[in-house]
C-alpha cells in the first residue's frame, strides 16, 4: 500500500468533513502568498495551502531525493515533476508524515506552522505546469456515439477506426489557463441554417466540454515509445480540464483537419493536480472493448478510475444549476492507452505535457458532458432554477465543474475548475 494514502491517517491541521484536501490527498499546485512576490510550489489540506518551498528550507526533504528549497522555489511545478515517481511518492509520504495528528514535534511548534501554512485566502492559485504541448483526445464511446448520432447515420454513427484507435488531435496549449480565468466568446465563420456562404460573428453556440486531463511526468526521446504497462510511471496525474468549444465554428471548419479556431480560444484547468498515486484506490475495469484491440494497446488490470464528476451553470446574478452528472469510469479508451498511442510512432514528449480526455459522457441523458448533447443539438432546451434555459452557453454564464473520488469514508477531490463567459471582443 502506498504509505500517504493510509485511510487510517488524520492531521492535526482542522480539516473539515467532506472536504476534497485530507491528507491522504497531498496534491500538488502553485501558488503566491499574499505576503510573498514570488510564486512557490504548495500542497493543500483542507482549507490551508502548505508552503513546500519553506518545508525544504528547514531540511526536512533531504531524505526524499531533494537538497535544497530551489526545486519548489519555481513558478511551475516542471522541475519538481521531472525528478520521477519515487520522489514525489516519497514527498507525499513525507508530508502525511509531518502533518499526520500524532506528530507532536510540528502540531506543537507554533513557528513551523507560521512559516510554513497559509489560510486558502492567502494564496493565489497559479498554472501549475509550464505546458509544452497538448494533445486532446476523442475516448468516450457515449459521447462520440451522440455526435455521430447527431451529425451523421443514427444507425451507424461510430466511424470505421473509433474503436481500434484512441482518436485524438494536437490541439494550442498557449489558451489553456487557470481557473477563475474568464474566457470571451470566439468570434469566426459561422454557417446559417442552409446557406452556402458563411457569416463572421461571435459564436452563437458556444458549449462546454467535461473532461479530465493528464499530466506527463516524464520525457523521452525522439523514437522511444511509452508501453501500457509503463504508462503509469509517466503520468503525474490528473486535473478539472474544461475544454469550450464553439460548435457553430467548428461544423463549418472541421472538414477536412478538424478542430481549429472552435477549440482554441479557451481551455481552464482546476489549480490542484491529484497524483495517480492519490487516486490508487479507486482504479476500476473500464467498458468492455468489444473489438480486439491491437497488442500495443492492450492493457492488464483495471485501468480506469471511479471519479465522479459534475457541472454546474450559474447564470450572472442567479444560483448554481447542477445540469450534468458523469464519471471517468465510462472512458472506453483509458489514459494509459491514449499515451501509448501518442508515443507508438516515435513522438517524443515532455514533462508538463496535457492530454485531454476527451468529453466524458456517461449513458444516461444527465450524465452527458457537453451542452450539444445535453440540450440534444439545440432541440431540448435546459431550464434553470431562475425560470431561464439554456441550448447552449449564454454571456455572463459561469460554468464550474468539480470533481472527486470516493470510498471508505476517504474522499479525493480536485477542487473546481471555473470560468465566466464573456461578451466578444468586436
Amino acid at each position: 500500500m502506498i504509505k500517504a494514502n493510509d485511510p487510517h491517517l488524520k492531521s492535526w491541521l482542522y480539516i473539515e468533513p467532506g472536504s476534497d484536501f485530507p491528507i491522504q490527498n497531498i496534491p500538488f499546485g502553485i501558488f503566491k502568498p499574499k505576503n510573498r512576490t514570488n510564486p512557490r510550489v504548495g500542497t493543500r489540506l483542507g482549507n490551508f495551502v502548505i508552503d513546500l518551498a519553506a518545508i525544504a528550507e528547514l531540511g526536512y526533504f533531504k531524505n526524499e531525493g531533494i537538497l535544497s528549497r530551489e526545486v519548489f522555489d519555481q513558478p511551475t511545478l516542471n522541475d519538481f515533476i521531472a525528478l520521477g515517481k519515487p520522489v514525489w511518492r516519497n514527498v507525499r509520504a513525507k508530508l502525511s508524515e509531518i502533518f499526520n495528528f500524532e506528530n507532536r514535534e510540528f502540531w506543537n511548534t507554533p513557528d513551523f506552522r507560521e512559516y510554513v501554512v497559509y489560510s486558502i485566502l492567502d494564496a493565489e492559485m497559479l498554472m501549475p505546469v509550464s505546458v509544452g504541448d497538448y494533445t486532446d483526445f476523442y475516448s468516450s464511446l457515449e459521447h462520440a456515439t451522440n455526435v455521430g448520432k447527431m451529425f451523421r447515420d443514427p444507425g451507424n454513427p461510430l466511424l470505421p477506426n473509433w474503436k481500434h484507435i484512441p482518436v485524438g488531435y494536437h490541439g494550442r496549449s498557449s489558451s489553456i489557463v487557470i481557473s477563475g480565468t474568464n474566457i470571451h466568446r470566439p468570434m469566426g465563420q459561422i454557417i446559417v441554417g442552409d446557406d452556402e456562404n458563411p457569416i463572421f460573428c461571435p459564436s452563437r453556440n458556444l458549449d462546454f466540454e467535461l473532461e479530465l486531463a493528464f499530466i506527463n511526468g516524464k520525457q523521452t526521446k525522439l523514437g522511444e515509445r511509452v508501453s501500457t504497462k509503463d504508462a503509469d510511471d509517466y503520468i503525474f496525474g490528473l486535473v478539472l480540464f474544461n475544454d469550450l468549444s464553439a460548435r457553430d465554428i467548428q461544423r463549418w471548419e472541421y472538414v477536412p483537419l478538424g478542430p481549429f479556431l472552435s477549440k482554441n480560444f479557451g481551455s481552464v484547468i482546476s489549480p490542484w493536480v491529484v497524483t495517480l498515486d492519490a487516486l490508487e484506490p479507486f482504479r476500476t475495469q473500464g467498458p468492455k472493448q468489444d473489438v480486439p484491440v491491437l497488442p500495443y494497446l492492450q492493457c492488464e488490470g483495471a485501468s480506469n478510475y471511479d471519479i465522479h464528476l459534475e457541472v454546474f451553470i450559474q447564470p450572472e446574478g442567479g444560483r448554481e444549476n447542477r445540469i450534468c452528472r458523469s464519471n471517468f469510469k465510462y472512458m472506453y479508451w483509458n489514459m494509459f492507452q491514449q499515451l501509448a498511442h501518442q508515443t507508438v510512432g516515435g513522438c517524443n514528449i515532455n514533462v508538463g505535457d496535457i492530454y485531454g480526455s476527451g468529453t466524458i459522457s456517461g449513458p444516461t441523458p444527465d450524465s452527458f458532458g457537453s451542452m450539444l448533447e445535453l440540450s440534444w443539438k439545440g432541440t431540448k432546451p435546459i431550464l434553470l432554477s431562475d425560470g431561464s434555459s439554456r441550448k447552449f452557453l449564454d454571456n455572463n454564464d459561469t460554468v464550474i465543474f468539480r470533481g472527486y473520488a470516493e470510498k471508505e469514508g476517504i474522499r479525493i477531490g480536485f477542487g473546481e475548475a471555473t470560468t465566466t463567459i464573456l461578451p466578444a471582443i468586436q
